[in-house]
């Protein structure tokens, strides 16, 4: 694999980390050997580096990855300031590796995800592929909970028109030119995996089976799953909003046809005094009602947050090659 330069392309494995201090000492060096792996075989250069993305770590996470990055050239280690959230410091470690590398890789600390195949991933960056996907052939690991609702949401996203790829998360490759036009979208609510597709450069995927977590716990529990999922709707599909408009309708056709119920039963003097039919009304249409607003809060709360334009992330400390360098970098 070479640039067009006819140089050995140089490669940046992007982890993001949060508390993973049981796990960090498994990933660093199973990284490092795909490093070393990849270049013996003359698939990447010998530069190519793991940076890690402390993203405001309460354990001692951070001081593990400046360790490793003053001791190998082949670990280069950012913190945040604070943490700001999984796609917000994938993409600060984006954006600081399109600096430095030819081609990026994404991939989670736990590493569920299989490093196999990035030497499959790289074969299709070196057949001209901008962007490849590494996507899951099945979820046998996962619960069956979570199986249902994670194939009930891809569909969900697919009905809206949100173009997504299916059960692929955030581990993909990415070439220099792509990030570079990631760098140009400037959205606050981040979903990379809805957003990356919208690039359109020339894709290919790659399959794999996903094994169980080798140490630690997730750091994604439901709630923040469950606000990754509304920013992958909410910030590519304007069809919920539709949707409470048709919704509104229907209750208007619902409450018509009652009326006209109303108006024959009493002239046929076939009414009934109750305060059932009455509750449920209220009940009903104070529901739809509290859905419809919470809906457009929802657009709203996200149009408030974009137009104030505030940077996703800081960067408070940056080690490469050994080297420690403490100015603060700001998102461009």
């Amino acid at each position: 694999m070479s640039t067009q330069t006819g140089m050995k392309a140089k490669l940046a494995i992007v982890v993001p980390c949060y508390n993973e201090q049981e796990v960090f000492p498994i990933c660093r060096s199973t990284l490092c050997d795909v490093i070393k792996d990849l270049a013996g075989k003359g698939k990447i250069s010998e530069d190519s580096f793991v940076l890690f993305v402390n993203d405001g770590s309460t354990d001692s996470t951070r001081e593990l990855m400046n360790e490793a990055a003053q001791s190998s050239n082949n670990v280069w280690a950012i913190s945040l300031t604070k943490n700001c959230g999984h796609q917000s410091a994938l993409l600060a470690g984006l954006m600081e590796a399109r600096k430095y590398a030819d081609v990026t890789v994404s991939i989670d600390a736990d590493l569920q995800d299989d490093v196999k195949v990035i030497e499959e991933m790289l074969d299709r960056f070196a057949e001209g592929c901008d962007i490849v996907y590494g996507v899951r052939s099945g979820r046998k690991t996962d619960s069956f909970m979570k199986r249902s609702t994670a194939q009930l949401y891809y569909r969900l996203l697919e009905k809206l028109g949100v173009k997504s790829v299916y059960n692929h998360a955030d581990f993909r490759l990415m070439s220099r030119r792509a990030l570079d036009e990631l760098a140009r979208y400037k959205e606050s609510n981040l979903y990379l995996r809805g957003l990356i597709p919208q690039l359109g450069f020339k894709t290919a995927s790659v399959y794999y089976e996903r094994k169980e977590r080798m140490a630690g716990e997730s750091k994604y529990p439901f709630s923040k799953m469950l606000n990754l999922a509304i920013n992958g709707i909410t910030s590519f599909s304007t069809r919920p909003i539709k949707m409470v408009m048709h919704l509104g309708f229907f209750v208007m056709l619902v409450c018509f046809a009652a009326a006209i119920y109303a108006f024959v039963s009493y002239f046929n003097n076939d009414v009934e005094r109750g305060w059932t039919s009455v509750i449920l009304s209220i009940w009903f249409l104070g529901g739809v009602q509290l859905i419809s607003f919470g809906i457009v809060g929802e657009y709203i709360g996200r149009i408030y947050t974009e137009v104030k334009g505030r940077p996703l992330y800081c960067i408070e400390e940056f080690i490469s090659h050994g080297e420690e360098n403490r100015d603060v970098r700001e998102k461009e």
